[in-house]
């Protein structure tokens, strides 16, 4: 795969491939859902002139799968612990603080109430 130019955006899987199988039939392969275009958003915002190998995009995408998991696990203990059915931002902040060291935390949690306050504004 050739790597990728500063100024060209990634391009985007909106549709699922399209494969012919034994029979004549048209088959669907399954939509893989990724962090890949928001990874490289990112990368682009703090580093304009770097790229990534597919390599390191694939193991961004399960540090992010990984860590996706541990807080979404840590808010569901935490909603289950006060015996409430929804996971608000408030779980979702507390299992950052425990989940995420020190500093990190902090950013995240500044971070994330920032992303909450403009979601709610529009």
């Amino acid at each position: 795969m050739p790597p990728k130019k500063a100024d060209k955006k990634p391009a985007k899987k909106t549709t699922a491939k399209k494969t012919v199988g034994k029979d004549g039939k048209v088959k669907r392969k399954a939509k893989v859902e990724t962090y890949k275009i928001y990874i490289y958003k990112v990368l682009k915002q703090v580093h304009p002139d770097t790229g990534i190998s597919s390599k390191a995009m694939s193991i961004m995408n399960s540090f992010i799968n990984d860590i996706f998991d541990k807080i979404a696990g840590e808010a569901a203990k935490l909603a289950r612990y006060n015996k409430k059915p929804t996971i608000t931002s408030r779980e979702i902040q507390t299992s950052v603080r425990l989940i995420l060291p020190g500093e990190l935390a902090k950013h995240a949690v500044s971070e994330g109430t920032k992303a909450v306050t403009k979601f709610t504004s529009s």
